[in-house]
C-alpha cells in the first residue's frame, strides 16, 4: 500500500478533479507482478492499468489500491469491470470512494465472490487526496491551504518587507511543484504590490490546467504595472476585493482583463471563488490574509517551510492579528508530513 501511494502521487498536477490513486498487484504467491496510476484527466484508472501490467498474473492474487474501485460509467468504464476480468481474489483498498456516483464497487466485488478490504493506511491516503475528499464535504468554499515561508522567528519578510528569498532552491522548486495541484493561487493585495509574483507554476509538473490567480485586496487598488495586472488578458486573474471597493479601482482593472469580485465577507468571497469552479485554493501570503484566513476557521491545510536564519521583531509576522487562546482552548492540528527541503524544514499539518 505504501507503494501504490507513492505511485499515485506521480498523477499530481494532471488528474484534478479526479482523485490521486494508485495500485499494485500481487501474484498468487505475494510477489508484485503489476503497478498503475491514474496519470492524466479522463483516462484509465489506475486498478486497469496496473492490472494490464500483471496480465494472466494476476489471477488468484490481490489488488491493492488506494481508493474503493469504482462502479460507474463516466469518461472511463467501471473499474469493478476490469477487476473481475482479471480474476484476483482480494482487493485491499486505503479508502471508500466518497463520490456518490461511483459507490457501489466494494459490494459488487464482494457479489462477485472478491474478497474485499478497506482502511489499510487510510489516514495517509485521506491526507493525499484532502482536497478531493473537501469537495464532498465542504462543497461552499474551495480546500484553502496556506503556504508560508518564514524565519526560525517566525517573519515572512524583513523590516522592510522584502521575503526574497528566505527559503533555499530547494524549497522553492517544491513549491511550485505544489502549486500544480491547486486550482488557484492567492495572496494578498500588499504582497502583490511588494513583490510583484507571477503566481505560476514554473516547475518540472507542468499542470493540466494552469491555476488561477488571486489577490484579496479590499479596495482592488493595484497598480497597471504590476505583472498580475499586466499579463490577466494571458492567465485568468481573480482580485476579491469588497462590497466598498470603489467602483473606478474595480472598472481600471477590468478593463486590463481582471475578474473582480465584490462579496459581503472574506467567506463569501471563498464561495464565489467556488462557483467559479476553483475547488482548491493555494494561500502563499501574506500575514494579515493568513492570520484573517485563520482567525475565521477557513484554513484546511498550512505548508511551513521554515528556514534557518533570524528577521527580528520588526520583520513581518507570518499570522498578523491572530486572537490569542489560552493552551487549553488552541486548536492542535493533525501532523501530515515532515521532511527537509535542502537547509529548510517542511511541516504539513491538516486542521482536525
Amino acid at each position: 500500500m505504501v507503494l501504490a501511494l507513492d505511485l499515485a502521487w506521480r498523477g499530481w498536477g494532471r488528474v484534478q478533479p479526479n482523485p490521486l490513486v494508485g495500485a499494485v498487484v500481487l501474484s498468487s504467491e505475494g510477489r508484485i507482478v503489476g503497478e498503475g496510476w491514474h496519470a492524466e484527466f479522463g483516462q484509465r484508472h489506475a486498478e486497469p492499468v496496473a492490472l494490464d501490467a500483471a496480465g494472466s498474473r494476476a489471477r488468484g492474487g490481490t489488488l491493492v489500491v488506494t481508493l474503493e474501485p469504482c462502479n460507474h460509467h463516466a469518461k472511463q468504464p467501471p473499474c469493478t469491470d476490469a477487476v473481475l476480468a482479471a480474476g484476483v481474489r482480494r482487493v485491499v483498498a486505503a479508502m471508500p470512494d466518497p463520490n456518490p456516483e461511483a459507490l457501489g464497487g466494494s459490494a459488487r466485488l464482494a457479489g462477485h465472490g472478491v474478497e474485499v478490504r478497506i482502511g489499510l493506511e487510510q489516514q495517509a491516503a485521506e491526507a493525499q487526496n484532502a482536497i478531493f475528499l473537501h469537495r464532498f464535504r465542504s462543497p461552499d468554499r474551495p480546500f484553502v491551504a496556506l503556504k508560508l515561508a518564514t524565519s526560525l522567528d517566525g517573519r515572512i519578510a524583513d523590516a522592510a518587507g522584502q521575503s526574497r528569498w528566505i527559503s533555499g532552491e530547494m524549497a522553492r522548486a517544491y513549491v511550485h511543484w505544489l502549486r500544480a495541484g491547486f486550482d488557484a493561487i492567492g495572496v494578498g493585495g500588499r504582497t502583490a504590490r511588494m513583490d510583484d509574483p507571477q503566481l505560476t507554476v514554473r516547475g518540472a509538473t507542468t499542470p493540466r490546467v494552469p491555476p488561477t490567480r488571486v489577490v484579496f485586496d479590499t479596495a482592488a487598488d493595484l497598480s497597471a504595472e504590476l505583472t498580475l495586472v499586466r499579463t490577466a488578458a494571458e492567465i485568468e486573474t481573480v482580485v476579491v476585493a469588497s462590497a466598498g471597493a470603489p467602483t473606478t479601482n474595480s472598472r481600471r482593472l477590468e478593463l486590463a482583463g481582471v475578474v473582480v469580485l465584490r462579496p459581503a465577507s472574506l467567506e463569501d468571497g471563498l464561495g464565489q471563488l467556488r462557483a467559479r469552479g476553483i475547488g482548491s485554493l493555494l494561500v502563499e501570503g501574506g500575514g494579515r490574509l493568513a492570520g484573517a484566513l485563520l482567525a475565521r476557521g477557513l484554513v484546511d491545510r498550512y505548508y511551513w517551510v521554515q528556514s534557518p536564519l533570524w528577521l527580528g521583531e520588526r520583520g513581518v509576522p507570518a499570522a498578523a492579528e491572530l486572537p490569542s487562546e489560552p493552551i487549553d482552548r488552541a486548536d492542535r492540528w493533525a501532523v501530515v508530513e515532515r521532511r527537509a527541503l535542502g537547509d529548510d524544514t517542511l511541516l504539513v499539518v491538516d486542521h482536525r
